[in-house]
């Protein structure tokens, strides 16, 4: 071949690996000033769900292993008349503990006849009469986490059918008594089997981040745990946001990180805390899973849960995670891209004494001269004509979340 033509062939291939690189590589990005915008993960699972940051509730947080379906129902009809439902919350999911300690005779998970008499099937038949979705709990190991039940490791196939069967709509997968093999090996044969079911259940992986499922669990789930289980206080919370953060270029329509469950309304933290913790999951588009219970919320977490403007961030369809952008001490920035070209943003003072955040432009990607609109989703105000930076007094452990709209 003459050297033109085989520089030629070079050239073509180089340009073939870059198209294909483009294309499919996780956590690219394009830099935006200091601030990141980047591209959605191709190589996702196609199920076709997860476009958007699961919502809903689950069990666990509040009340462990003390489940039983009346429960579960009476959860679904809060769901539906606090206004929870119309706010977004679909799913109403089962954690631990839910099965008998031993499966029957053809290797079939068995309802645990003291609380769960009626069986799973009417649950969910129940629980789609609301107009929402049941989800289960299984664990990729021979016991789930209680090792009150068994978990689903060398009989994925009968349990995804047996799940299918009973009309669920979501799996959570832990990761307990596990034999040691990868999480990289038991995790997608429950991914395969969940496929072949025929029917469609939204797999959320829980590893505990252990072999960074960012890299490896958007083929095969559609949310995957960065952390080990959160607490219902300030500083698991806030340990959790910044383990979290590292992965935010992996997140993306059809795949989420999930920094765990919501504690807003458990007790533990204060409701300036609770604003933040919410807001930081909206911004970083993490599940939003309430954690309490649902039935006896006070004003003031029905407040936090049901803000729409703050869940409309978590729900904006170009699902984008928002990051840590700026820190100075116990100060932060965190902002992220919206659809239509607005910003959300959080100034969060994680000090303790009340201080003052600034977001400087340059900081969350905008041109120093642009003027923005930017609308307070927890005051539910609007400030105009803002010009270079925005600084706001926040309290100790609170913050301020905003939505910038650029005028010009």
């Amino acid at each position: 071949m003459a050297s033109s033509a085989r520089s030629l062939v070079v050239v073509l291939l180089g340009l073939c690996m870059l198209i294909l690189n483009a294309g499919y590589g996780h956590g690219s990005k394009v830099e935006m000033g200091s601030y990141s915008k980047r591209k959605t993960p191709r190589n996702l699972l196609d199920n076709g769900l997860g476009r958007t940051p699961q919502m809903g509730w689950n069990s666990w947080n509040h009340f462990n292993c003390k489940i039983e379906e009346k429960l579960i129902r009476e959860t679904a009809d809060a769901m539906v008349s606090s206004g929870l439902a119309a706010a977004g919350y679909r799913y109403i999911n089962l954690d631990d503990c839910w099965a008998e300690p031993n499966r029957d005779s053809q290797g079939n998970m068995v309802p645990k006849a003291s609380t769960f008499p009626s069986g799973i099937k009417a649950l969910a038949d129940y629980v789609h009469g609301k107009g929402l979705k049941l989800g289960i709990y299984s664990d990729a190991g021979t016991q789930t986490c209680s090792k009150t039940m068994p978990g689903s490791l060398g009989y994925e196939e009968n349990d995804a059918k047996a799940f299918a069967s009973w009309g669920i709509d979501y799996l959570k997968y832990d990761n307990c008594e596990n034999t040691g093999t990868s999480p990289k090996e038991r995790y997608p044969i429950m991914s395969k089997a969940l496929l072949d079911s025929g029917r469609p259940i939204f797999f959320s992986l829980c590893e505990w981040g252990q072999e960074d499922p960012a890299t490896w669990a958007p083929k095969i789930g559609n949310s995957w745990r960065t952390t080990e289980d959160i607490s219902d206080n300030w500083d698991s919370m806030t340990s959790r946001a910044d383990q979290n953060d590292k992965w935010a270029s992996y997140a993306g329509p059809g795949g989420w990180n999930d920094p765990d469950m919501l504690e807003v309304g458990n007790g533990g933290m204060t409701t300036d805390e609770y604003r933040s913790h919410f807001s930081i999951w909206a911004l970083i588009k993490a599940p939003l899973l309430i954690g309490c219970d649902i039935r006896a919320m006070n004003n003031q977490t029905y407040e936090i849960l049901s803000n729409k403007e703050v869940i409309a961030v978590n729900q904006d369809k170009l699902g984008v995670q928002g990051e840590k952008v700026k820190k100075d001490g116990d100060l932060e920035v965190w902002a992220g891209p919206l659809s239509g070209n607005k910003i959300g943003l959080v100034l969060w003072n994680r000090g303790s004494s009340t201080a003052n955040v600034t977001a400087n432009w340059a900081d969350i990607g905008l041109n120093s001269s642009t003027v923005v609109e930017a609308r307070d989703l927890w005051e539910h105000s609007t400030k105009y004509s803002i010009k270079g930076e925005l600084s706001a007094t926040v309290e100790s452990h609170a913050c301020k979340m905003y939505v910038l709209t650029p005028k010009h």
